[in-house]
């Protein structure tokens, strides 16, 4: 068995056995958290593996008790005084354009938290396999982001106004309601995840049948339980296709006294507890992101992001991820506080398209298809 040995100590491990190639998140005590070095070596691998003719399926998974829990909430922290994470913002959006376009047959293996970037290299394969382990969010609002990393593109696709809901309240979904929303294609055992991945690397074809066929052998068929959130899609498409957050809220408490609307209790005390800036952006980007492709998407979501990071009309971010993260106690202090208070003209300032050259650099088809790297981009330059 033809195997090319990674350094154990790096931050993504690529293995190259048989036909197969496989990408490990190695950050387990981070959970597998996606920092600037885990996007540059992911990226390098999937380019060099997509225009190898002996590699036909790509597995990803991850290290430890996690797939990835996303992006690394301190590392943007730490460079909140400058643009030191322009980089691996621009990098991980360009990123997720070759994820979501890739050419061979990709599969994800999924054991335990999997979080908004970290879902990101999840929702758009052909296969994802979860496990009664698996937990799914995007829980960026609740930082003071927004739903990154693609998730306007993915959120405002799913059923209904699910997207809008996933992306307002960072809800949480299980395996099984992963499955059922389309986020994920297979129910596996933990127990069987290792002897799976074996007989992937011995099946020596990206043939989408025959992966499928060896995936759906180690799966179980499964149901959503009774009480699933998504067993109350018609509530939720109800307040969630509102215009405006106030509406989506005013909605909810509408709803909330009614037999058997017990759920939106926790709802509304999550949304309340989001920055009220962050709500706003994500509302509107996944809204806009019904209408927009995929390249549209992802260039807008690259500008929210730089334009959050840079504190252009909030710090809320930062007040997010100290309160999480660094003093730990989620009792941050959002700016302005109320929905009410924010002001849709400022909201109007972070979607503002950026010049061409400082604009995320999609390729516009196959035969550029690997160009735009941040490498040959003015922020690049600018920094040198």
């Amino acid at each position: 068995m033809a195997q090319e040995q990674a350094n154990p100590d790096e931050v993504v491990l690529g293995q190259e056995i048989n036909a197969a190639r496989v990408v490990t998140l190695n950050r387990p005590r981070q959970l597998n958290g996606i920092s600037d070095r885990v996007v540059y070596i992911l990226a390098q691998l999937l380019e060099k593996w997509e225009k190898d003719d002996d590699a036909k399926l790509v597995i990803f998974k991850g290290a430890g008790r996690a797939f990835s829990a996303g992006g690394d909430l301190k590392m943007f922290y730490e460079g909140r005084s400058d643009d030191s994470c322009l980089e691996v913002v621009y990098r991980m959006y360009w990123l997720c354009y070759h994820i979501h376009t890739y050419k061979k047959t990709t599969v994800a293996l999924v054991n335990g938290l999997v979080m908004g970037g970290g879902a990101a290299l999840v929702a758009p394969l052909k296969f994802a396999a979860v496990t009664e382990k698996t937990v799914f969010a995007t829980p960026e609002a609740s930082v003071g982001l927004h739903a990154d990393c693609s998730f306007s593109y993915i959120h405002s696709r799913l059923p209904g106004y699910l997207g809008e809901y996933l992306a307002l309240t960072g809800a949480r979904l299980n395996a099984k309601e992963m499955i059922a929303a389309g986020l994920a294609t297979h129910f596996v055992l933990s127990e069987k995840l290792e002897e799976l991945e074996r007989q992937l690397l011995n099946l020596n074809t990206g043939d989408e049948s025959a992966v499928r066929a060896v995936i759906t052998e180690f799966s179980t068929d499964v149901q959503i339980d009774q009480d699933s959130i998504l067993n109350k899609l018609s509530t939720i498409d109800k307040c969630f296709s509102a215009e405006t957050v106030e509406e989506i809220l005013k909605s909810l408490e509408s709803e909330v006294s009614i037999d058997g609307n017990q759920w939106i209790a926790p709802v509304l005390k999550s949304m309340r507890r989001s920055s009220p800036t962050a709500l706003k952006i994500t509302l509107r980007s996944v809204r806009e992101g019904r209408k927009q492709s995929l390249p549209e998407c992802l260039k807008k979501e690259f500008r929210l992001t730089i334009n959050i990071l840079r504190s252009v009309i909030t710090g809320d971010v930062y007040e997010g991820i100290r309160a999480l993260s660094i003093d730990k106690d989620n009792a941050p202090k959002w700016s302005p506080t109320t929905i009410e208070e924010v002001n849709n003209e400022d909201i109007d300032r972070v979607f503002k398209e950026f010049s061409s050259e400082h604009e995320l650099q999609v390729p516009s088809s196959d035969s550029n298809r690997w160009s735009g790297k941040y490498e040959h981009t003015v922020y690049a330059k600018s920094s040198q």
